[in-house]
């Protein structure tokens, strides 16, 4: 049984014209135009649950449709999805440093952080890690301004 592109959009949690747009990339596919609505297959929900899984992964939709036919199932791209794997562990290392370091900072019993020597480690790491990352963000073509990084045309 067919599903009305409202009904897929309900269902999957995204705006109708989400879904035109997938379509329009070759994401998914409806199955014709039955009347004035487009229509899907039920599977469609499976497709758009792998796009919304691989755009929280950090895929852009030219990766995932590289991964993904609209009529069939996954071609999975294993290097790229283990080096997102890589890219998010990364990430999480560094964000539990930052949780640390953070928590340290509001127990920390010295009178002034530059007295205290775990706080001088911290903050060397992550002035060390902030130019790691502002080097790679260069590397990739992300300039950054006080506010945000923004990627270069």
């Amino acid at each position: 049984m067919d599903i009305d592109i409202s009904e897929v959009a309900r269902r999957a949690g995204v705006a109708a014209s989400t879904l035109r747009y997938y379509e329009k990339m070759g994401l998914i596919a409806s199955l014709g135009p039955q009347g004035a609505r487009r229509r899907f297959a039920p599977a469609v929900l499976n497709q758009l649950a792998l796009i919304a899984l691989g755009q929280a992964a950090g895929l852009s939709l030219d990766e995932i449709k590289a991964m993904l036919s609209p009529h069939g199932g996954p071609k999975i791209d294993r290097p790229l999805l283990a080096a997102k794997a890589d890219e998010i562990d990364t990430t999480i290392r560094h964000l539990r440093a930052v949780s640390r370091g953070l928590r340290h900072a509001a127990a920390c019993p010295a009178r002034s952080h530059a007295e205290c020597p775990t706080s001088q480690r911290l903050l060397k790491a992550a002035a060390s890690g902030a130019l790691d990352r502002r080097r790679r963000d260069r590397e990739r073509g992300v300039r950054h301004t006080r506010s945000r990084a923004h990627v270069r045309p």
